[in-house]
């Protein structure tokens, strides 16, 4: 009998790792994510305790849907636990899991480089390149079942995937949920991005399914359409022009700010005068005229500088919108007013900067939820001052900074802890829910509803309770041939 074990992101969003059983001797894993904030797993496994807690010597080969730390921060004690078989994943994931790896071996483990270095040259050993669309065999111990895998595009970061594992049985074995024709088709869904994301191809849903893993991070709500988020960003860099204040931006180093970038580069450039002689001029509080080439964007992150620096060799993997950007010889990753900062002592230099004069700046840096990075510096130096916003664009788990701060800022002298320390909200608080990398309830509901032949059982991942909940009651609906279940 086939079974789906699940080792993190079922009691909610971070330390994703699932575990497709096919018999005794044969699995594969989807995914081997980090625990963020208070999340754990089933047996207490947390972002304090980041050791294997299942056994590994069934385990042929594991499959990466893509490089977040919260779907591969565990890979380094995977392979310390003993697993050297094939790591499956896109071109786009090979050229960035390297440094995924190598940051947070850097963060949590250890920074002796000969540690690093032997960590990842194993890990580049083990790596197996799949271009989407493509079957591959999937090599089994003793096993008369036949396994292939396929990746296809899933719209959340660069070289992201969703999952699909086709059993063909060469024996006896059986499925509940296994068609007629004697194969088993199964989908991990990975994290599915939103159909509108910059410089991504939208995910289409698979033909089939007979079983189906579906993450459900907002499966109790519906996204900001591109066109309203867009205004909502822009009205934080007028705020900021006005105010002459910083908007904060947390945001993963990866795909978030990437995104962002083109997003931002696009309004700029939309606020460009037709000559030189016409200006667009904003004011500050003060009544100072400052123009939109005033405006700073700050991405203090080395690790997001060399995300970006890998999107931009990666440009053949854009989607066609962006690839029309490029056409126009504009460059929507590396513009005019775009400042990188990569050295602790020009991080220091910048936020003390900042906390001084009154220049407005948008800044983004990791981390996204606001547990640490440097970000958490520029918090400690702006939250207290109401000309500052901080601007929240993904989701933030709770027992996070992040999820403190927008559940507090509101309330009479709000405070969030950074390092032990209490820290006054006085800054404006906004969350931009449209620039999600999540799918939104919609999106779920059409991924499956797009499918030929719908799943015999959908198993609801990846979402706190009230977001699975929801999404369960909207697909019995949707769906009512499927049976919808929490996994």
């Amino acid at each position: 009998m086939y079974e789906i074990k699940h080792h993190g992101a079922v009691n909610g969003v971070t330390g994703s790792c699932h575990e497709l059983i096919l018999d005794a001797q044969n699995s594969v894993l989807i995914d081997i994510g980090m625990f963020q904030g208070a999340e754990t797993s089933g047996s207490g496994a947390g972002a304090a305790k980041l050791a294997i807690e299942f056994d590994v010597s069934t385990v042929r080969a594991l499959v990466i849907t893509h490089v977040h730390i919260d779907h591969v921060g565990r890979l380094p004690y995977l392979l310390a636990a003993g697993f050297d078989g094939p790591i499956f994943c896109s071109v786009p994931s090979a050229k960035l899991l390297p440094l995924v790896i190598e940051d947070a071996l850097k963060v949590g483990v250890t920074r002796n480089r000969s540690i690093i270095d032997a960590c990842l040259a194993r890990l580049v050993q083990q790596i197996v390149l799949l271009e989407y669309g493509d079957w591959h065999k999937v090599e089994l111990v003793e096993s008369r079942q036949r396994l292939q895998v396929m990746l296809s595009p899933a719209g959340h970061i660069l070289g992201s995937a969703y999952v699909t594992y086709r059993v063909e049985d060469a024996g006896d074995c059986r499925n509940e949920f296994r068609s007629t024709d004697q194969r088993w088709v199964v989908v991990f869904s990975g994290d599915l991005g939103a159909p509108y994301a910059p410089l991504l191809t939208a995910p289409l849903p698979p033909v089939r399914a007979d079983q189906l893993v579906l993450e459900s991070t907002y499966g109790d709500r519906n996204h900001e359409d591109r066109a309203h988020r867009r205004e909502r960003l822009q009205a934080s860099m007028e705020r900021a022009l006005a105010d002459g204040g910083v908007v904060l931006v947390p945001a993963f180093s990866i795909g978030r700010t990437q995104e962002l970038l083109y997003e931002i580069e696009s309004i700029i450039h939309a606020q460009k005068p037709p000559s030189r002689q016409d200006k667009t001029i904003s004011h500050t509080s003060r009544g100072r005229a400052v123009h939109w080439s005033d405006l700073d964007i700050v991405v203090d992150s080395p690790l997001a500088s060399k995300f970006t620096t890998v999107y931009r060799e990666l440009k053949p993997y854009w989607d066609k919108e962006a690839t029309t950007v490029l056409k126009s010889d504009r460059h929507p990753l590396s513009f005019e007013q775009l400042t990188t900062i990569n050295s602790h002592e020009e991080h220091i230099q910048t936020v003390a900067y900042l906390a001084k004069q009154s220049r407005p700046a948008i800044v983004i840096a990791a981390s996204g939820m606001c547990a640490g990075g440097r970000i958490v510096n520029y918090l400690k130096a702006l939250l207290g001052d109401h000309r500052n916003d901080v601007v929240f664009v993904g989701y933030q788990a709770q027992g996070t900074p992040g999820s403190e701060i927008l559940t507090y800022h509101e309330r009479p002298n709000g405070y969030v802890t950074l390092d032990g320390e209490r820290y006054e909200i006085n800054a404006k608080v906004w969350q931009i829910g449209g620039y999600s990398a999540h799918a939104g309830q919609r999106d779920l509901v059409s991924f499956i509803t797009g499918m030929e032949k719908r799943p015999k059982q959908v198993k609801l991942v990846h979402g706190d309770d009230k977001a699975k909940k929801m999404l369960q009651r909207v697909l019995q609906e949707a769906v009512p041939e499927s049976d919808v279940v929490i996994g």
